[in-house]
């Protein structure tokens, strides 16, 4: 499957979770930031694989953190989108 049937899929598997969400909690989705320890964590590893330093563990760590970080920005865009539609 290509890139973008992979996004099409994706934003339809998702979308009837957007259908259920209220306005507030689209508006929490959005405000939604990780715990200051998560991102200092996140910086440091980052910092260190681009130093090439990840020892493997540290490298599957980080890369579950990018894929949950790609995940909540589609979240919290497509609840931006919810919001908008609503006059939000």
């Amino acid at each position: 499957m290509s890139a973008t049937g992979e996004s099409a899929a994706f934003d339809r598997g998702i979308d009837p979770v957007f259908r259920v969400l209220s306005a507030e909690q689209a508006r929490l989705l959005v405000e939604l930031q990780a715990d200051e320890s998560l991102q200092a964590r996140i910086a440091e590893l980052a910092e260190k694989s681009t130093e090439d330093e990840l020892t493997p563990d540290e490298r599957a760590e980080y890369e579950g953190y990018v894929k949950a970080n790609k995940f909540v920005a589609v979240v919290q865009a497509k609840a931006r989108k919810l919001l908008s539609r609503a006059g939000e």
